[in-house]
């Protein structure tokens, strides 16, 4: 998260040469297309392999972690998950027509949906368990703990930069 007073983007850090910047945009630009093949590679594979779309993954994980009762109110879930609205309703259309979760009226506003998981979509939430772990597995491979402990790490902290890009700027 950018503080006031630190250097935007590629602003010289106190010392850095024109060299040192440009090999900074360099790997940060590699970064960045690195996450979006990642991603894009992520969809496929997991379509392939466990028959599922990494938004549908992503749903089912999260609403199979609440209780049988409990769920998500819609805008909170999208957030939660960092998708947008519209994606979202899309994938849920899916997910209802499949029987795997409904949207049922918030009990303090009405106008709100509460989305929540069935028993049928928990059954198949538990039925790709295994098949995830084994993908993670398999994905992670050459990956000491250690690694994964500090990939982890930079990924939350990525994440929290990306998140707080914006905030307290003006408009313009």
């Amino acid at each position: 998260m950018r503080n006031e007073g630190q250097p935007l983007l590629n602003e010289a850090e106190p010392g850095m040469n024109e060299q040192a910047r440009t090999e900074s945009y360099r790997i940060d630009n590699k970064i960045f297309f690195r996450l979006f093949q990642l991603g894009n590679l992520l969809q496929t594979k997991s379509t392939n392999i466990l028959g599922i779309t990494t938004v549908q993954w992503s749903v089912l994980g999260a609403l199979s972690s609440k209780g049988p009762d409990e769920g998500f109110l819609f805008g909170a879930l999208a957030e939660y998950l960092k998708v947008s609205r519209q994606n979202l309703d899309g994938v849920l259309r899916r997910l209802e027509r499949d029987g795997y979760v409904v949207r049922v009226a918030g009990e303090s506003d009405r106008r709100a949906r509460l989305v929540q998981v069935t028993p049928k979509g928990r059954n198949y939430w538990r039925s790709l368990e295994r098949g995830i772990e084994t993908f993670y597995q398999e994905a992670t491979a050459d990956f000491s703990l250690n690694e994964k402990i500090a990939l982890a790490y930079l990924f939350d902290k990525l994440r929290s930069n990306l998140s707080a890009m914006g905030e307290g700027e003006p408009e313009g």
